[in-house]
């Protein structure tokens, strides 16, 4: 039946169509949430619009009691946002996603919506640093605590949840040290002690891990990184149990206002479409990278995954279909760890990877995390998760291997001619 064009059909908020359950990854993350418009778009519409108007008073009240499914209110939900949280959530297979303005947001609203005055976090040591201010600094002030473990240590983990805990927070992979976590050994260990368990998936994106399977409860990322991965805008989401999202979080979200935009909302979904088959070609990248770093001189050791040298690389094989985008490195200079002067000199060297504190985009790029991402951390902090300034965090790119690797060569070969004494 056609559909005036006059009166575009859209669903409410709750109206998505689930997609094809014989569809796999790459056709969900083209194809999923897309309810098209009485025009028959091809690509999705861009909705900007802050508020919506009703056919009468009654369907208003409606729409905010609840009983009428329909858009009320852009802080509340908008057609390209949800849209987007239709397809990140059928990728991800969850039962419910909601969408943030970025990927601390997400963290954030998160938590706040999982703990009270007294709540106790146990969380893995290696964390974004901004993370910890909101651990620390935020939380602290709330009457939360937070006790930190060594993530990829089991006993750790059972020590600390030998005390009831209402959340369990990590990253697997960490970043940048690329520690892998048990998820679910971790897990079962939490829901005994009565904890949620959320996990900040970034690194591996969910093409190449879905945590809920393995007994996570909540993951969050930050779409900012490779759901853009291109270096365009910022955005953050937040997936788990209809119970969960619909229920604590959407409260924190639609009275706190951290919104994602439409704009936004719709270049995400452009990235999606493309997000399996990026991740999957950097992902071989960065392992051919890593392997041949580990062959380098000036290099010492090399932080990946799917390494053999990586001390939990069988966990990471079992739960992940590749180990991500990121390699993690230590420079030595003369045959020690090289300090903060010869670090930069490395990173300035080079020519076609960029210096930036991003990760997951097309471009190849260079961080010195002591300085930059993790440099709330502190020295001590630093030190316990194996953060020095020798340590260098590349994000591959999609740019041609051998390029990155002259690149990276002549970085190599730059720093060792600063320190050749004079003839």
């Amino acid at each position: 039946m056609a559909t005036d064009p006059a009166r575009p059909a859209c669903p409410g908020p709750g109206g998505y169509p689930d997609p094809d359950p014989a569809w796999g990854p790459a056709t969900r993350a083209v194809h999923a949430g897309h309810a098209r418009t009485g025009f028959q778009e091809t690509s999705e519409a861009l909705f900007l619009t802050q508020g919506f108007v009703y056919d009468g008073a009654a369907d208003a009240e409606a729409a905010f009691e609840g009983t009428l499914d329909r858009f009320t209110y852009a802080r509340y939900e908008n057609p390209t946002v949800s849209t987007f949280e239709e397809r990140l959530r059928a990728l991800e297979g969850a039962e419910a996603c909601l969408a943030t303005a970025s990927g601390m947001s997400a963290v954030f609203s998160t938590l706040a919506a999982l703990v009270r005055s007294g709540s106790r976090i146990v969380a893995g040591r290696a964390l974004f640093g901004s993370t910890v201010t909101v651990f620390e600094d935020l939380l602290a002030r709330w009457g939360v605590v937070t006790d930190y473990v060594d993530a990829h240590d089991l006993a750790d983990w059972r020590r600390a949840l030998a005390t009831p805990a209402d959340v369990v927070f990590f990253e697997t992979p960490s970043n940048p040290m690329q520690d892998v976590v048990d998820v679910a050994a971790v897990s079962a260990l939490a829901h005994a002690a009565g904890a949620t368990v959320v996990v900040d998936n970034v690194l591996a994106t969910p093409v190449l891990q879905r945590v809920l399977p393995q007994g996570a409860d909540v993951v969050v990322y930050s779409a900012t990184k490779h759901i853009d991965g291109q270096g365009r805008t910022m955005g953050g989401a937040v997936l788990g149990s209809r119970e969960f999202v619909h229920g604590p979080l959407r409260l924190v979200l639609r009275n706190t206002g951290p919104t994602l935009s439409p704009f936004n909302a719709w270049v995400l979904l452009k990235g999606l479409e493309t997000l399996p088959l990026r991740v999957r070609a950097q992902s071989a990248a960065a392992l051919e990278l890593a392997r041949w770093l580990e062959t380098r001189p000036g290099i010492g050791r090399v932080h990946y995954p799917f390494l053999d040298s990586h001390p939990q690389a069988a966990l990471a094989r079992a739960q992940m279909s590749g180990g991500g985008t990121v390699v993690t490195f230590d420079l030595v200079v003369d045959g020690r760890p090289a300090g903060r002067a010869e670090a930069f000199a490395f990173l300035d060297a080079l020519r076609l990877v960029l210096i930036s504190n991003n990760l997951g985009d097309t471009k190849s790029l260079v961080t010195h995390p002591a300085t930059t991402t993790h440099r709330r951390l502190g020295p001590d902090g630093r030190a316990r998760v194996g953060i020095s300034d020798a340590t260098v965090r590349l994000s591959v790119g999609l740019e041609e291997v051998a390029d990155l690797r002259a690149d990276l060569d002549q970085a190599l070969a730059a720093v060792r001619a600063v320190r050749r004494p004079a003839a």
